[in-house]
C-alpha cells in the first residue's frame, strides 16, 4: 500500500500554508459584504446654560397708593372719591439663548473607480460639513477580495504610490463603507483613492477625486 513519507507530508503542509496563509487564495472566493450608513459627524458643542443671575426675573416694586381722606360731613350731602387705577407691574425679562444651526453635510469631491490589477467599480465621495471633519465614502463599491487590502489617499502627481495617506483596512470588498480623513489633508494634492494590497504591493483599483 502507498504510504506518505514524512517529506511529502511536510511539502504538502508548506504548499497549503503558501496557498492559504501567505497568498490567501481562499479570499478570492469569499466576498466580505458591508453596508454602512452615512457617516456620523461630531455634534457641535451645545451653548452654555445661562447663570442663575441671568435667569432671575426683575420686577419693579409695586407703587404705593396714598390713602384718600374722607371729607368731613357738614351737610347731608356726601362727597364721592374717585378710585385709583390699579398699577400693572412691568413684564419680567428672561435672556434668550441662541442655538447655533446644525452644519449642512455636502459633497466636496467625488470620483469613479476604475480597475487595475482586479476588477473594481463604484464611486468614492468626500463628505464634509464645513467644520474641517471629512469622510471618504464608497458607494455601490465592488472589487475582488484579497489579503491585506488597505485604502490609500495618494499624491497623484507622483505617478506611483510612494506618497500616500493610509486610511486603514478596507472593510469589505463589496458594499458601502466610510473612512474618516485626517484633519488638514489637502485633497488637491492627495487626490487619488487606491485600493492597495500591502502584502504584494499591488493596486486593485483607483478613483481620481475631482472637486464637486
Amino acid at each position: 500500500p502507498f504510504r506518505w513519507s514524512a517529506g511529502a507530508v511536510a511539502g504538502l503542509a508548506v504548499l497549503a500554508w503558501l496557498a492559504f496563509g501567505f497568498f490567501g487564495v481562499h479570499t478570492l472566493f469569499i466576498d466580505d459584504v458591508v453596508s454602512e450608513a452615512a457617516p456620523v459627524f461630531d455634534t457641535p458643542a451645545a451653548p452654555a446654560a445661562p447663570s442663575p443671575e441671568e435667569t432671575t426675573s426683575t420686577t419693579p416694586p409695586p407703587t404705593t397708593v396714598p390713602p384718600v381722606e374722607a371729607a368731613p360731613v357738614t351737610t347731608p350731602t356726601t362727597t364721592e372719591t374717585t378710585p385709583q387705577a390699579p398699577t400693572t407691574p412691568a413684564p419680567s425679562t428672561v435672556p434668550t439663548t441662541t442655538v447655533p444651526p446644525v452644519p449642512e453635510i455636502i459633497t466636496e469631491a467625488s470620483g469613479v473607480f476604475t480597475s487595475a490589477a482586479h476588477p473594481t467599480s463604484g464611486e468614492a465621495v468626500v463628505l464634509g460639513n464645513g467644520t474641517g471633519q471629512r469622510f471618504l465614502r464608497f458607494e455601490n463599491f465592488e472589487t475582488d477580495n484579497g489579503p491585506d487590502l488597505n485604502v490609500y489617499l495618494v499624491n497623484g502627481s507622483t505617478g506611483d504610490v510612494s506618497d500616500y495617506i493610509d486610511l486603514g483596512d478596507l472593510k469589505g470588498n463589496v458594499g458601502e463603507q466610510n473612512f474618516e480623513i485626517p484633519e488638514g489633508v489637502d485633497l488637491s494634492v492627495y487626490d487619488t483613492v487606491w485600493i492597495w494590497c500591502v502584502r504584494f504591493s499591488s493596486g486593485f483599483g483607483s478613483a481620481e477625486l475631482a472637486a464637486a
